[in-house]
């Protein structure tokens, strides 16, 4: 069947339709495209304008948090350089009060803090001294947390050039 014959067709059908019937279809017709319209167009426009809000306080907590990242860490490359030997002594003395079975073994620009029963507040204190004075930051790390709820495990940091 051809495209004309089928029109032709439609045509002759719809012209045998009463008025009432026609303007019935006329108006479902208009429902279900009404009925698209709202579910392909405007339902999800506006699903988008009521979570805005939302969406923007979300980017500006995330935003506040970008400049204060940013400013800690302008403020972290505006201080000077540690000596290598500084950097060492530093972290040598940062490991003492996270007790006896904290130990520090240096291997060219990697230093390899072994760790025995050392509570999370105390290796979390460590860990922020570390990042703050002798400005390094764990390369990785290996951590378990034993049967008393503390920690055991390595911490791995990478070093300036020329520290022993």
């Amino acid at each position: 069947m051809s495209l004309m014959s089928f029109r032709t067709l439609w045509q002759a059908r719809w012209r045998a339709l009463s008025g009432r019937e026609q303007t019935l279809l006329l108006s479902a017709l208009a429902l279900v495209l009404g009925a698209m319209l709202w579910w392909l167009a405007l339902a999800p426009a506006l699903k988008v304008l009521r979570s805005v809000d939302s969406q923007r306080a979300a980017l500006d907590a995330q935003w506040q948090q970008m400049q204060s990242l940013q400013a800690q860490a302008n403020s972290l490359q505006a201080q000077a350089r540690l000596a290598p030997d500084e950097e060492r002594r530093l972290l040598e003395a940062s490991i003492k009060p996270l007790g006896t079975g904290s130990v520090l073994k240096v291997d060219g620009e990697r230093a390899t803090i072994s760790l025995q029963a050392v509570p999370a507040q105390a290796l979390a204190l460590w860990l922020t001294q570390v990042r703050q004075n002798v400005r390094r930051t764990p390369v990785e790390a290996h951590l378990v947390r034993n049967a008393a709820g503390s920690w055991d495990g390595t911490v791995v940091l990478t070093l300036a050039p020329g520290v022993r």
